[in-house]
């Protein structure tokens, strides 16, 4: 349950999916995921006490745990690829 709060706070997912690609710095991450960098800051915090997220000299990048969770959503990612036109 702790994994699915984090995850479902504002701008979480979206954090996780820009960093999907390699690391980014804060500026870059800021912009990329359009989040004001208040927010930003306290998402990342939360993701590295999860050890989602680390902060290195090239900037944030997903940790191990990280990449098996971008993984674990990828059948998510399917259905919600499926399901979008029928939404509309």
């Amino acid at each position: 349950m702790v994994a699915l709060d984090a995850l479902g706070r504002r701008g979480a997912l979206r954090i996780l999916w820009e960093l999907r690609g390699g690391p980014l710095t804060f500026r870059a991450l800021q912009a990329a995921a359009e989040m004001n960098p208040g927010s930003l800051n306290t998402r990342l915090k939360e993701l590295r006490a999860l050890d989602i997220v680390e902060h290195s000299d090239g900037g944030y990048r997903l940790t191990g745990h990280g990449r098996s969770l971008m993984t674990a959503l990828k059948p998510l990612q399917a259905w919600a690829e499926d399901w979008t036109p029928r939404a509309h």
